[in-house]
């Protein structure tokens, strides 16, 4: 096993670790260009990126790719060369318009999940952009592989394989979430390492399987290293950050959140979502919020049928209006004890994972991180 450079496409991070996208406004160019700094991955998310734009409520498509071209390029100037991607949802409703902004800014990944993005070669073919898609198991792997190979001689640069202990919107059924031991990300990971070795050797190159959902220390991390992984993703460790683009509000609601404060919730876009327990969340069970929908941001929502907006919701959280909003979190928030520093997470989670490797020498694992 090697905790050494994660390699993506043409783009090279020091550190094996991810910083998960997080929207909306969680994970914007202060928390991505801190932890790429640091040699880890650093993720802005899209998902309402134009949230500030003072023409944001009229016109929303344009606030929001004006806001991500801004986003990537204030990233870029603060990463000290760093590796820098964008999470790009394939449910919103003008996803291939912002992926073709974030190509034209020549960011260095695109993170592509909730749902399946069977087109996103297209966009970047003689870019200098990788394509990592999100899935939740070995068959929507092969299902993405197998159309990029077919209409655009495409290999996936990396994959990132998300379980059921992750935040947000999540790629299983309500059914499948109530037994977990079925759904245990590490078979996930194995199944998919697998599947994405027959690609890799039809196009010689190398498929790079990232571990996320419920990652929490330096222990997990040599976890799934010693699987096979390339890496992982980690997305509830950086809020609890100084540097995360969220309120101090909406950081305190992970520091103060108990284990019954997690909830599976149904999301208006009919997916089921983990988030912690809030005001908003107890009162629109019983009483829904009518929408008022100037623009259908999400493709699988109905606005008339949907109890909440559920971007207003996030925007609100973001803001620290837990009246009006709700956060999303991975299942072990309730661990998060302290704020700190990208820098000083960064640094414990990699001593974690040498200590992990000292505690078991069996594993024959060789940590290669240069500092």
């Amino acid at each position: 096993m090697s905790f050494g450079p994660l390699t993506i496409g043409r783009h090279t991070a020091q550190i094996p670790i991810i910083q998960g996208g997080m929207g909306v406004g969680i994970s914007l160019s202060g928390l991505a260009s801190a932890v790429s700094r640091e040699g880890a991955i650093g993720v802005i998310s899209a998902v309402e990126i134009g949230m500030n734009e003072s023409d944001y409520r009229k016109n929303k498509r344009d606030a929001n790719i004006r806001a991500l071209r801004k986003e990537i390029r204030q990233a870029r100037d603060l990463s000290d060369n760093g590796v820098i991607g964008v999470n790009i949802m394939v449910a919103i409703n003008n996803y291939e318009e912002m992926v073709q902004a974030a190509v034209d800014e020549s960011v260095d990944l695109i993170i592509a999940g909730a749902g399946l993005p069977l087109t996103l070669p297209q966009y970047v073919i003689d870019s200098s952009t990788s394509v990592v898609p999100i899935v939740s198991s070995a068959k929507a792997f092969q299902l993405i592989a197998r159309k990029w190979e077919r209409n655009y001689n495409y290999c996936p640069d990396a994959v990132i394989v998300e379980g059921p202990l992750a935040g947000g919107h999540l790629g299983f059924s309500f059914e499948q979430l109530e037994n977990p031991e079925a759904n245990r990300l590490e078979d996930i990971v194995v199944d998919v390492i697998k599947e994405a070795q027959v690609f890799e050797d039809k196009f010689g190159q190398r498929i790079p399987v990232i571990a996320a959902g419920g990652i929490w220390d330096g222990h997990d991390i040599a976890r799934f290293l010693e699987l096979g992984c390339a890496g992982v993703q980690m997305g509830t460790r950086f809020v609890a950050t100084f540097e995360c683009d969220a309120s101090e509000n909406f950081k305190m609601v992970y520091l103060e959140a108990g284990v019954d404060d997690v909830l599976i919730i149904k999301s208006p876009v009919g997916m089921p979502g983990r988030a912690v327990r809030s005001p908003f969340i107890t009162r629109v069970k019983d009483d829904p919020v009518k929408v008022k929908c100037q623009y259908n941001c999400l493709r699988p929502c109905d606005p008339k049928k949907a109890p909440y907006c559920i971007a207003d919701a996030l925007i609100n959280a973001k803001k620290g209006n837990f009246d009006q909003g709700f956060a999303f979190c991975g299942a072990n928030v309730h661990r998060v004890d302290r704020l700190q520093s990208v820098h000083s997470l960064l640094q414990e989670l990699i001593e974690e994972t040498r200590s992990s490797t000292r505690e078991h020498p069996g594993n024959n694992r060789r940590l290669s991180i240069g500092n």
